[in-house]
């Protein structure tokens, strides 16, 4: 009896496997939900790709965003999504990543969101000790990647800083240029102008190494070894997605990113075109899981 019924479920698997690849698709409007107000670095990507992908398939790509609660409010309503391909999340790695070390509950499991395709990665400009004992840096919110890179860094060196929250990185970026906090971390691609202009310092960048927009300033690491973070941002599906639409979806977008036009675009922001596959995206995930971990953990950060 045990052999014929697992003979079915294979069957069906199997089955199902053919049917999701010989749908046509998509056949109406996708759904790209933002979980940070527009404007932001990952709302700039998210309408980028949603253009060159109107423009691939014909069909709508709607650009959908829902900030708000540390960037948990969008993740949840894709959480709850149909699995079908049309409503899919573009995201910082904060509710793939952090969310679950910072929030004592959340309205959805990290890990059951479909990988898709890591979309960019980008420098964050980076912070230094330059006011012993008494220095403020800003961050887009409690939680966020630039928050938990200064919390990095602070641990590292050794200092006490004062972390100054914002609702968003425009608002801290800011105050930063008008001299109400010290310093930040933030994605080049929103900093760079300001730099240029003499409006701001860029005193070192938190990746791995030197970039190119900015000769001669130096990596956070040359100073204090592993203090390294990149913002990112990736694309998920719904918690069961069928894995043959997850590889259609993420092969499409990767063909985007591999047009010049489109990496001309995001070069101009300072990220880097990616377009990972989705076995890949879940590899260097688990890795971002393991590193942010001890850094929640060694910090004591804890949130409601």
């Amino acid at each position: 009896m045990v052999m014929p019924i697992r003979c079915l479920v294979v069957a069906l698997a199997l089955g199902l496997s053919a049917f999701v690849a010989a749908q046509p698709y998509p056949a109406k409007p996708v759904h790209i939900v933002v979980p940070v107000a527009a404007g932001g670095a990952p709302d700039v990507v998210a309408r980028l790709l949603a253009e060159r992908l109107t423009a691939r398939w014909e069909e709508p790509v709607v650009v959908d965003n829902r900030p708000g609660a540390g960037e948990r409010i969008g993740a949840e309503a894709v959480a709850k999504a149909e699995p079908d391909g049309y409503t899919v999340l573009v995201t910082p790695p904060g509710p793939l990543v952090t969310s679950q070390f910072l929030y004592p509950k959340l309205a959805f499991d990290p890990a059951a969101f479909v990988p898709v395709s890591i979309l960019s990665r980008g420098d964050v400009i980076a912070y230094a000790k330059s006011h012993p004992g008494s220095v403020t840096y800003a961050s887009p919110g409690a939680g966020t990647l630039p928050h938990l890179t200064g919390e990095m860094l602070k641990a590292a060196a050794g200092i006490q800083t004062t972390h100054v929250p914002y609702k968003g990185l425009a608002p801290a970026l800011t105050d930063l240029v008008a001299g109400r906090v010290d310093v930040m971390f933030d994605n080049l691609g929103n900093s760079l102008r300001y730099i240029r202009e003499g409006r701001v310092r860029a005193l070192a960048v938190a990746s791995e190494s030197t970039v190119a927009e900015l000769p001669g300033v130096p990596t956070v690491a040359q100073a204090y070894p592993g203090v390294v973070a990149t913002s990112w941002f990736g694309m998920v599906a719904p918690p069961r997605t069928p894995a043959p639409l997850a590889a259609r979806l993420s092969a499409t977008v990767a063909d985007v990113l591999r047009e010049q036009a489109v990496r001309d675009k995001l070069a101009a922001l300072s990220f880097t075109a990616v377009g990972s596959t989705p076995d890949e995206m879940a590899a260097f995930t688990r890795k971002e899981v393991d590193l942010w971990r001890e850094v929640v953990a060694r910090a004591g950060i804890r949130l409601e």
